[in-house]
């Protein structure tokens, strides 16, 4: 049964730091761009950043441009979204999210594996 499983989230301050990690298993996702998107309460789910599969490139939305840093390491099949200089309206629930046709962005079709997701709350 393939997996994707987010952790890392919790409760921080403006201006703190979080390192999620989303743990892929029952397959390999080598061959996967790997994707964050975000859902906070009321609102639709947002695209974050991208990393293509072999971690040669990245894209970020605007919002978290500078701030935010997506990493893989494929040997553990797992990726990370390094999130720096929090503010409130990061808040959200994270998802990562799989695609094995390549860099999607925000075409959610595109995904073929999400996680369940893990809470960040930044508190001002």
């Amino acid at each position: 049964q393939v997996q994707l499983v987010e952790s890392g989230g919790g409760l921080v301050q403006t201006g703190g730091s979080l390192r999620l990690s989303c743990a892929a298993s029952g397959r390999t996702f080598s061959g996967y761009s790997m994707a964050w998107f975000r859902q906070a309460p009321g609102k639709e789910r947002e695209f974050v950043g991208a990393i293509t599969w072999n971690g040669g490139s990245t894209e970020y939305t605007d919002a978290v441009k500078g701030r935010f840093t997506i990493s893989r390491d494929s040997a553990k099949n797992t990726v990370y979204l390094q999130m720096n200089s929090l503010k409130p309206e990061d808040t959200a629930v994270y998802y990562c999210a799989a695609a094995r046709r390549g860099m999607s962005g925000s075409y959610y079709p595109a995904y073929d594996y999400w996680g369940q997701g893990t809470q960040v709350t930044v508190s001002s």
